[in-house]
C-alpha cells in the first residue's frame, strides 16, 4: 500500500457525530449489538491456530497472532492466539508488541499531512525546498532493446505529493524489478536495471546507527529510476518523507510522532524500539535472528518512516479509528476531516504507470492515495470490503484495513518471514473472509410456513453453487454471475503498447495446456486487437463463464510471427466460496465445500433447508437465511440468491448433481 479530483473515489468517512472514546476500544462489547454473529467470530482463533499447527516456526511463521476488530467505534473482538515466542513457551497477549514494518508508512503519511494542515508543508512544493541536497538528481534511462543506460534531466521537480504516493522515482533495492510493466524482455536490459537496484543497495546509507539525514544525503548522488510523477513504484519515498517532516517541523522524527500522534492518541506501546521494561511483551522474530536494521531491542538513530515502528493491535486500532472518525479520537483532533478525505482518495492520475508488486493497480483492484492502498474493483482486490476501503500491510505479515461504508476496522498482528509458506497461509484474505463472514443480516426474514416438496422436486436444486470469493454481501469479491472461468494468466501480466505481456502463467492452467509460455505477448482477444487497451480493459475481456472458449493471438518472445490459440476457461474452484446442495432423507440440505464458510453454512455440517414455496427456502438459524433459486430462459435452475434484497449474495450453479 494519489489524489486527483477527476478520479476521486467517494469515501463515506465519519466527519461528524459522536467520536469513539477510549473505553469503547479497550474492552470488547456486545458483538451481537454491533451486527456480528458471536458464533462466526469464534471461527477466527481456531483458523489461526490450525495454521500455526500446520506451519511450525521452521516454515517462517511465528505461532501466534493478535486480532482486533472494531465497528461503529466500539471494540467487537480482541483476541490473542498462540505464543509470542518461537519455543512456544510464552502465551501471546493482546498487548504483545510487533514490528509493524510498512504499516509505519501510513503513520508517516499522517505526520506529513498534519504539517500540511499546520501550513508548514505544501504538497506540490519541490522536495528540494526542504532537502536541497536532492535538488540535482538526474533520471536514469534505459534502451529496452540494448539495456544501455543514460541520464536525463527531470521533466519536473520531485514534490512532496510524489513522496506520499510513491511517484518520486526513488526506489528500494529489495523491490521487484517489474520487467513486464517496463516492457523489457531483453536480458541485457534486465541486467542494467538490476544494476541500478544493486547500486541503491551498495551506495545508500541505511543502517540503524545512522540517521535519516545520512540516508537522504546518500541518495543525492544516485539517479531517480523514473521521471517524477510518471510511475508508481513502491519504495523508499516514505523515508525521504520522514526527513522532510523533520526539516519542516524542526523536530527529530521520533519526537514529532511521539508528541503529535502517539501521546494524543494514547498509543502507549508504539515507537522505534522496545524499552527494556517492555521486552517481555516483544514478539519473537519469525527467523532465528532479527536483521540488524530491524533489531528493535536496541535504540535507533535511523527513525525509518518506511518501516521502523513497533506497535500493538490496540494501539494501531486507535490510530485507525482516528482516521475513520475523520481525524479525531476522544475529542482530540489529529487531522482535519478534509485532510483524511484527501489521504484516502485516489491520488494517481489516469496516465500513471504502475510498476512492481501486486498491491496496487488493475491486477490488484486497487489504487493508491496519500499513504494507503484503496479498493476500487471488487473483482480483483486483495483489500476487502466496500469500494473506498483503505489498507496497508507490513513486511512480516501485519495488516489493517478500514471500511468506511461499514464503519469497520480490523488489525491483524502476525510475524512471518516474507516468501515463506507460513506467511502465505496467513495473508490478509483469511482474516478478511472471517471478519465479513461474521456480519449478520440486519433484518432477519419474517417467519414463513413450510411446505412439502417431493424428493424429485427437491433434486432439481441439488448441485454445487459458486459465490466466487464473496462471503458477505458487504464484501463482494470475484464474480458470482456465472463468469467464473479461469485461464491461469490473469495474476502476473503487464500491459504494453502492443498488447498484454504474460510473465508467469500458472502451472497446470488452461493457458499452459494450450501452449502459452512466460514472455508471450497477447496481441488479440477474439479477433479484437489489444493495442491501446488499458490493463483493466484486457482483464475484463479475459473473464467469462467456465467451459467457454476464448481465442488469443500470441507472439512468442524473440519471434516475429503470431499464432492463434483457443483456450477453454476452466471452473475456478480451489479458493472459491461454494455451497453444495443435496437431497437426504427427503430433505434438501446444504453445506459449504469451498475454501470458506458462508453465513451459518460450514464444511462437514449438513444444514436443512425448509421449503416455503417451489423455489424458495429458509434456514432455521439465527439469521433466518432465505434462499431463492434462479432459472435460466429454458426454465432450468441456474443459480441461487441468499437473502434476496439489499443484503443479497448471488451464486451460479456450476455443477448440477447428476440424476
Amino acid at each position: 500500500m494519489k489524489l486527483t479530483t477527476m478520479l476521486a473515489i467517494p469515501v463515506a468517512l465519519c466527519l461528524s457525530g459522536t467520536p469513539a472514546f477510549a473505553d469503547d476500544l479497550t474492552t470488547p462489547g456486545d458483538a451481537k449489538s454491533l451486527g456480528f454473529s458471536t458464533a462466526r467470530l469464534a471461527r477466527i482463533a481456531p483458523w489461526y491456530q490450525a495454521r500455526f499447527n500446520s506451519f511450525p516456526p521452521s516454515d517462517g511463521l511465528l505461532p501466534g497472532a493478535v486480532v482486533a476488530i472494531a465497528k461503529d467505534g466500539k471494540l467487537a473482538y480482541l483476541q490473542a492466539i498462540g505464543s509470542q515466542d518461537r519455543a512456544q513457551t510464552v502465551p501471546m497477549k493482546t498487548d504483545s508488541i510487533f514490528w509493524i514494518a510498512s504499516m509505519t508508512k501510513p503513520v508517516t503519511s499522517v505526520a506529513a499531512i498534519m504539517l500540511v494542515d499546520d501550513g508548514k508543508l505544501e504538497l506540490d512544493t519541490p522536495v528540494a525546498r526542504y532537502l536541497p541536497e536532492l535538488g540535482n538528481m538526474r533520471v536514469a534511462t534505459f534502451d529496452p532493446a540494448t539495456g544501455m543506460p543514460g541520464l536525463d534531466p527531470p521533466k519536473r521537480a520531485m514534490t512532496v505529493r510524489d513522496l506520499l504516493r510513491h511517484t518520486s522515482g526513488v526506489i528500494a533495492p529489495e523491490m521487484d524489478f517489474a520487467f513486464p510493466e517496463r516492457g523489457i524482455t531483453n536480458a541485457t536490459a534486465e541486467s542494467a536495471i538490476r544494476a541500478i537496484h544493486m547500486i541503491y543497495g551498495w551506495r545508500t546509507v541505511y543502517r540503524r546507527d545512522r540517521t535519516l539525514a545520512d540516508f537522504v544525503s546518500s541518495l543525492a548522488g544516485l539517479p531517480l529510476v523514473h521521471q517524477p510523477g510518471e510511475v508508481h513504484e513502491y519504495g523508499s519515498s516514505t523515508d525521504v518523507l520522514a526527513r522532510v517532516v523533520e526539516v519542516a517541523s524542526g523536530q527529530p522524527f521520533d519526537q514529532f510522532l511521539q508528541s503529535r500522534i502517539f501521546t494524543p492518541l494514547h498509543m502507549v506501546d508504539t515507537g522505534f524500539d522496545v524499552p527494556k521494561e517492555k521486552l517481555d511483551r516483544l514478539v519473537d522474530s519469525p527467523m532465528p535472528e532479527r536483521p540488524p536494521i530491524w533489531n528493535v531491542t536496541t535504540p535507533a538513530k535511523l527513525f525509518s518512516g518506511a518501516g521502523g515502528l513497533v506497535s500493538t493491535a490496540p494501539d494501531y486500532l486507535r490510530f485507525s479509528q482516528m482516521l475513520l472518525n475523520g481525524g479525531e479520537l476522544d475529542g482530540v483532533r489529529i487531522l482535519s476531516a478534509q485532510a483524511v478525505q484527501q489521504m484516502t482518495t485516489n491520488a494517481l492520475p489516469p496516465d500513471t504507470r504502475i510498476f512492481g508488486g501486486d498491491e496496487v493497480g488493475a491486477r490488484a483492484g486497487t489504487t493508491f492515495g496519500l499513504g494507503f492502498g484503496i479498493r476500487t474493483d471488487p473483482v480483483h482486490s486483495w483489500i476487502p470490503g466496500a469500494a473506498g476501503s483503505f489498507a496497508w500491510a507490513g513486511y512480516w505479515g501485519t495488516f489493517f484495513w478500514v471500511d468506511p461504508a461499514e464503519r469497520l476496522i480490523c488489525v491483524q498482528m502476525v510475524q512471518a518471514t516474507p516468501g515463506s509458506k507460513g506467511r502465505a497461509a496467513v495473508l490478509s484474505a483469511g482474516i478478511a473472509h472471517l471478519t465479513y463472514g461474521a456480519l449478520t443480516v440486519p433484518q432477519p426474514s419474517p417467519a414463513s410456513v413450510p411446505v412439502t416438496l417431493s424428493s424429485e422436486a427437491l433434486g432439481e436444486y441439488a448441485g454445487t453453487y459458486d459465490f466466487a470469493d464473496t462471503v458477505s454481501s458487504r464484501d463482494i469479491q470475484g464474480l458470482a454471475d456465472g463468469n467464473t472461468g479461469w485461464l491461469g494468466i490473469e495474476a502476473y501480466v503487464g500491459i504494453e503498447p502492443e498488447g498484454l505481456r504474460i510473465n508467469k502463467p500458472t502451472p497446470g492452467s488452461p493457458a499452459i495446456r494450450a501452449g502459452v509460455i512466460a514472455g508471450d505477448l497477447i496481441t488479440e482477444l477474439d479477433s479484437a486487437p489489444l493495442k491501446g487497451n488499458t490493463l483493466a480493459d484486457v482483464l475484463a475481456k479475459l473473464r467469462g463463464p467456465a467451459n467457454t472458449p476464448i481465442r488469443i493471438k500470441i507472439v512468442h518472445e524473440g519471434q516475429d510471427h503470431a499464432r492463434e490459440l483457443s483456450i477453454v476457461r476452466a471452473a475456478r474452484r480451489a479458493n472459491a466460496v461454494q455451497l453444495q446442495l443435496r437431497v437426504e432423507q427427503g430433505k434438501l440440505v446444504a453445506q459449504a465445500t469451498g475454501a470458506w464458510p458462508i453465513l451459518e453454512f460450514e464444511k462437514a455440517k449438513a444444514t436443512p433447508l425448509l421449503a416455503t414455496s417451489n423455489g424458495d427456502f429458509v434456514v432455521d438459524d439465527d439469521d433466518r437465511t432465505r434462499i431463492e433459486f434462479v432459472r435460466d430462459a429454458a426454465g432450468k435452475v441456474s443459480g441461487l440468491i441468499l437473502n434476496p434484497g439489499p443484503w443479497a449474495q448471488k451464486a451460479a450453479l456450476i455443477a448440477p448433481q447428476p440424476k
